[in-house]
């Protein structure tokens, strides 16, 4: 599981993310991310009913894209919000490389989009 440190810890945070941020959208999954002032990187993860009716489902998908994050947590760029917005049920049974594939692809074009904001 993600050090609790890198989770959000309000829905205020979260709103913000939601009104100020950039959306990237892939097959399966989003992200929506902006900048933050704390000096670490924030992550949530979002699977909403629509996606799977059970918790324990929603929960497994939700677990399984926090280690991936975990696992690559040095590739994440620091002091950035990220929230990956799940609206397909196959990212809980694809294979873990594929599921780290897509999370890196969709932080790589989100550090595309800041370059092209401060260059």
């Amino acid at each position: 599981m993600l050090n609790k440190k890198y989770r959000f810890h309000s829905r205020g945070g979260v709103k913000y993310v939601y009104q100020k941020g950039k959306t990237i959208r892939r097959p399966g999954m989003s992200l929506v991310f902006c900048e933050n002032t704390k000096g670490f990187t924030r992550v949530a993860v979002v699977v909403s009913k629509k996606v799977e009716k059970t918790a324990v489902k929603r929960n497994r998908i939700r677990r399984r894209i926090y280690e991936a994050l975990r696992i690559n947590m040095d590739l994440i760029p620091k002091e950035h919000d990220y929230i990956f917005v799940v609206y397909d049920k196959k990212m809980g049974t694809i294979a873990f490389t594929e599921l780290e594939k897509l999370l890196g692809e969709l932080v790589a074009e989100s550090k595309v989009c800041y370059n092209k904001k401060n260059g």
